[in-house]
């Protein structure tokens, strides 16, 4: 009998990512979950998601890292008690021409100072040194690229040229390559594909500044409400 390929998924505990893990599993998969803490302000509340999600899905096999060194270099306002993690520049639902739903205006280039700068990169550095070690031929992450927050780390052209660097770093015959299976997916149909899949919405932690009652407002939380909202689904978690 051929024992199912390894995936290394990244699981924040967030819904993007607790979406991943359950089409990573949906397209045949063994699991071994990786997750970072960096200093960001939820630390503990998604740490608390991460296992709650593994032991939901009875996932044995996982890694908890700390880098904290992104919050010493700063620069993002998930990390520095001294930048102000902004609140959402548009309602639930609106739309306006030529920017996504949190501000990413694509012909200025303008970041959210929620982006922590190239974290995706040291995560996935982690992600495939543990793939290499325990043979795992495939990384999934559950960066989204069209309705997020117009990260650079986030983009499909970013992840084509790590595997790329992946390729040539690492051992011959390791032959590790980056899923990205909600990459181009709204928040509203990772939400449908969550339902489908039966995924476990209420374990999930989305919230950048709260860690007992989400506050609704900042960027991921609109986001998350936004997508529940359209797919006509009550989000579980409780709200501020």
């Amino acid at each position: 009998m051929n024992q199912a390929p390894l995936a290394v998924v990244l699981l924040s505990g967030g819904m993007d990512s607790c979406v991943t893990l359950a089409l990573t599993l949906e397209q045949g998969y063994s699991i071994a979950a990786l997750h970072v803490n960096y200093g960001q302000h939820t630390e503990r509340r998604e740490l608390q998601s991460f296992h709650d999600l593994c032991t939901y899905y009875n996932i044995s096999n996982k890694l908890v890292v700390d880098i904290t060194h992104l919050a010493q270099i700063g620069g993002s306002s998930l990390t520095r008690a001294d930048i102000q993690v902004p609140g959402a520049m548009v309602e639930p639902g609106a739309v306006v021409h030529g920017m996504n739903p949190v501000g990413w205006d694509s012909e200025r280039g303008t970041i959210p100072n929620t982006y922590v700068p190239f974290r995706n990169a040291n995560i996935l550095a982690i992600a495939t040194s543990w793939a290499e070690v325990i043979g795992a031929h495939a990384i999934s992450i559950g960066a989204v690229e069209e309705d997020s927050s117009g990260y650079p780390d986030c983009r499909e052209s970013f992840f084509k040229a790590f595997e790329k660097a992946i390729s040539e770093g690492t051992r011959p015959g390791s032959e590790i390559h980056i899923l990205s299976p909600v990459i181009h997916l709204r928040k509203l149909e990772i939400v449908r594909e969550g339902q489908r899949l039966h995924a476990p919405f209420h374990l999930t932690w989305s919230c950048y500044r709260n860690e007992a009652e989400a506050c609704g407002d900042c960027d991921s939380c609109r986001l998350r409400l936004k997508g529940f909202s359209e797919a006509g689904i009550p989000d579980p978690i409780p709200y501020h």
